[in-house]
């Protein structure tokens, strides 16, 4: 590999000025603007005309060898032993099957498995790396019968209408071992891998293809990107300008870089100020969706010599959403929002490391904050996941700025008790960051549909346990639950307004045809739309306002405002305002326990793990408390039990979060505008009883008075009109705080705080 000299010059403005016009927030989700104007090329120019340009290139090379051969010498040296144990004569010839398509004689569609090809492209990748390093040419052929074959196995997948998977990264990896081999590989042999590896890219794209193929990975720009259309920057990096098929090479490159820019400015409108990535769901953000972002860093300044992290700031902040999320306990958990399984609402902490390590390579610099940030998750995740995955095996060797990055620095506001984070529509509230501290989080506002459910308003409560939880499983997608329970308003903490013949709103997975899946269960019909009208944090409370009302079909709601607030340390007021459009639509107000609660009038509790609910019903006056769950009714709605798949519920019913029983509030006469005002408290197993408290009736307002730790809290709350009220804390006759709650939404920026 010869070195070649290169003028490096600053990121040009035109990748964020083209940006800029691709998306904006209308009707309250993130869309692409119809109206773009021609894509500027100009930037083709300064891609390097020599290989290797993927992830490194001849300048970069020795530090990226040096790096190999001393401070991650060890993780060289295993993945040297990985690639001694590859075959030497490696075939598409694989024990594993996959769903195809078949078409039956009545024109429906079936499922049958076949044959898998055994496709090389991590091992090639590794195998190439190895070759660069050592020099040895054993590695080279190998690699190069590797690169033969998957292409080979990509082909045979497509004939067979199969995909070959539901992520780009195995041909990720593939394409940069062929860039890495490239000087090695005669004209001829370049030809054989790349022009049929082209061809396959274009044909698999999104709306290209010709072929009905079962789960072909789509993923897109506004989604993790992970899918078939994420190849194309790759694709055409490796073939540009090489003489192979340059105008195929040059169209998947400019799309590639399209569909790259529209996900950066995406993302930079999914996190602001705030952090986060292009979901809510923690399994999806803290897993494969920042697979896309980092390695479009690296092959950018592979290949143009341009460093142009420092211009996307959004993705320095991601720690500080992680840490947001964060639940404490000796394996970290999550709140189980979104798309996420109940198993075990474990935090998905396997990719972090190598997530953060990222994070400090590329701010370490410009934003030593963020960066000390992520090195401090680094270090506490727990120690079994304290090391790279082998998505793409080479990034350790990559990270040259790693050792030079802040020394980890954890939150230190302990002053800041909740954070907003609008678009994501997620407003997390915390007494403190202790195992014995109260979590909440609310959701409201979101414009971010991927992953999303119909969950507005919803909110989760954890204290030393999931006490209000969001109930059901995805499970493994092949059960009726994940469409019509797990995903629906009924599965969550919300309102219900129910209009016979409501039609059911729809979602991802699998759909039942019986006349119980036709219908709607009471909730909404979008899963976006809502609106945060107003949010507020002190030292004494956190308080929300949020307006779901468009997330309800016209026909049968005209108002469903709910408002939150948390006295911390220990309770939560929250006052609905419900309206519908006909007095017969009953209403019900839904809390999801793990464990039965026991009901005593209008008081019911709940435990789970060391934890204990309160819950007491001050309006509707006439309100009636209905138990539902157990056996045969964990996941009760539109007349049926959604049950889980047997071998899902024989391995989590009993261990799982799943929700077995909910509390449904509802008024007691029919009425089309009512007010439910509920008052929680949580605390371990010693709390026996709940506070004193009593309803607080006023010309044209609602609350309650109580008393905890030796202070009397009232909170108030319009009953008509624009969300309003107030909250005064008293101590000793002392007033601690007497204001009124927020008309609007504070503003928020820094790093998470205890």
């Amino acid at each position: 590999m010869r070195p070649r000299a290169r003028k490096t010059s600053r990121y040009s403005q035109s990748l964020q000025v083209a940006g800029c016009a691709i998306l904006l927030l209308a009707a309250g989700r993130l869309v692409a603007d119809a109206a773009q104007p021609a894509q500027d090329d100009s930037w083709t120019a300064k891609i390097r005309r020599d290989h290797p340009r993927m992830f490194f290139n001849a300048d970069t090379w020795p530090q990226v060898k040096a790096r190999a051969l001393n401070q991650e010498r060890k993780t060289f040296e295993a993945m040297k032993r990985r690639v001694d144990q590859y075959p030497d004569h490696p075939t598409t010839e694989s024990r594993s099957t996959f769903p195809v398509y078949r078409t039956l004689p009545n024109g429906k569609t079936d499922l049958v498995p076949l044959p898998m090809p055994r496709q090389w492209g991590q091992e090639a990748m590794e195998t190439a790396f190895v070759y660069l390093v050592t020099g040895d040419r054993k590695y080279l052929e190998k690699a190069r019968r590797m690169l033969k074959v998957s292409v080979a196995a990509y082909w045979e997948c497509y004939n067979k209408a199969m995909a070959v998977s539901w992520y780009s990264t195995s041909r990720v990896c593939a394409l940069a071992a062929y860039d890495w081999l490239f000087n090695d590989l005669a004209p001829d042999e370049r030809r054989a891998i790349l022009a049929p590896f082209l061809q396959h890219v274009d044909a698999t794209q999104p709306g290209r293809v010709k072929k009905r193929i079962y789960r072909l990975g789509t993923s897109g720009p506004h989604e993790g990107f992970y899918g078939e259309p994420n190849l194309l920057w790759f694709a055409g990096l490796a073939g540009f300008g090489d003489g192979i098929d340059d105008a195929l090479a040059r169209r998947l490159l400019l799309e590639g870089y399209r569909l790259n820019l529209e996900m950066f400015n995406y993302r930079k409108q999914c996190a602001l100020d705030d952090g986060g990535l292009a979901t809510a769901a923690v399994n999806y953000s803290m897993g494969a969706y920042p697979w896309a972002q980092f390695n479009f860093l690296h092959t950018w300044k592979s290949a143009t010599g341009e460093d142009i992290a420092a211009d996307w700031p959004h993705l320095a902040l991601f720690p500080n959403w992680i840490m947001w999320n964060w639940l404490p306990g000796p394996q970290p958990r999550e709140f189980g929002t979104g798309d996420t399984y109940h198993y075990t609402n474990a935090l998905p902490v396997a990719n972090l490391y190598e997530h953060m390590s990222q994070i400090m390579h590329f701010y370490g610099r410009s934003h030593p904050d963020c960066a000390a940030l992520a090195a401090y998750i680094r270090q506490i995740v727990p120690e079994n996941v304290r090391n790279y995955g082998r998505s793409y095996p080479v990034i350790p060797f990559l990270l040259t700025e790693l050792e030079k990055a802040p020394a980890p620095k954890g939150p230190q506001d302990s002053h800041l008790f909740a954070r907003h984070f609008p678009t994501l529509g997620q407003v997390f509230m915390r007494s403190g960051a202790g195992p014995d501290d109260t979590y909440c989080l609310f959701t409201i506002g979101s414009r971010v549909p991927s992953h999303k459910q119909h969950d507005e308003n919803n909110f989760i409560i954890y204290k030393k346990g999931y006490l209000a939880l969001d109930s059901g499983s995805r499970e493994d997608e092949t059960g009726y639950q994940l469409r019509h329970y797990y995903s629906q308003t009924v599965a969550h903490n919300c309102i219900l307004i129910h209009q016979p013949g409501e039609p059911f709103p729809g979602y991802w997975g699998l759909a039942y045809d019986g006349p119980e899946g036709k219908l709607s269960c009471g909730g909404t019909y979008k899963t976006t739309g809502g609106h945060c009208a107003a949010f507020e944090t002190n030292a004494h409370y956190t308080y929300v306002a949020g307006d779901a009302t468009p997330c309800y079909r016209p026909e049968k709601c005209r108002q469903a405002l709910r408002q939150f607030v948390f006295i911390m340390p220990n309770h939560f007021v929250i006052c609905d305002r419900v309206v519908s459009t006909n007095p017969e639509y009953k209403k019900d107000w839904l809390l999801h326990t793990q464990n039965e609660p026991k009901v005593e009038g209008k008081v019911f509790s709940a435990d789970e793990g060391e934890g204990r609910l309160f819950c007491r019903t001050l309006l509707p006056k006439d309100a009636i408390l209905a138990k539902v769950g157990g056996p045969g009714k964990e996941f009760w709605a539109c007349g049926r039990n959604w049950a889980l798949t047997p071998h899902i519920e024989k391995q989590w019913k009993e261990k799982g979060y799943l929700g077995n029983w909910r509390m449904e509030v509802s008024p007691g006469a029919p009425r089309t505008e009512d007010i439910f005002l509920h008052l929680i408290e949580v605390g371990d197993r010693s709390l026996r009883a709940m506070s004193p408290s009593e309803l607080l009736e006023k010309e044209n307002a609602v609350g309650v008075r109580f008393k905890f730790d030796g202070k009397t809290a009232e909170v108030l709350f319009a009953a008509t009109g624009n969300p309003a009220g107030s909250v005064t804390i008293t101590s000793d006759r002392k007033t601690l705080i007497e204001k009124a709650l927020a008309s609007d939404v504070q503003p928020q920026a820094g790093l998470a705080g205890n």
